[in-house]
């Protein structure tokens, strides 16, 4: 029969998967937006932040923190369009939207991240390579 222990391992990552350190950064670089709820522009800054500090020494949150940056940049430009566009109301809905979606496309990308996948975001500009 099989003990607790063994019933709950978890499995060894295969070679050349990030490393548990790795994949906890690369969630931060995603759940680092979450801090524009309360900071303006937040949302670029801090996986930008986290991105900068760990990009040399970890290759993982290199490419998810640069997702990150990008995707929030395209959320920046959304809403900036939807802002514009509240003057013929659809604006108002195009934001609820555009938050929504960023709320759970960043929620996301951290839990894939978390596993060691690298997250791709849908709809998103690649500005920074």
């Amino acid at each position: 029969t099989m003990d607790l222990n063994e019933a709950t391992a978890v499995p060894p990552l295969p070679p050349g998967s990030p490393s548990a350190d790795e994949r906890q950064w690369g969630m931060f670089a995603h759940l680092a937006s979450l801090v524009g709820i309360v900071i303006p522009l937040g949302t670029i800054l801090g996986p930008l932040v986290v991105w900068l500090v760990k990009k040399d020494t970890m290759p993982f949150v290199d490419d998810q923190g640069k997702e990150a940056v990008n995707f929030n940049i395209t959320v920046l430009i959304a809403v900036i369009v939807s802002g514009l566009l509240t003057l013929v109301l659809i604006g108002f809905v195009l934001l609820f939207a555009v938050g929504i979606a960023w709320l759970v496309l960043t929620i996301m990308a951290a839990m894939k991240a978390n596993e060691g996948a690298a997250y791709r975001y849908p709809f998103t500009l690649r500005l920074i390579k």
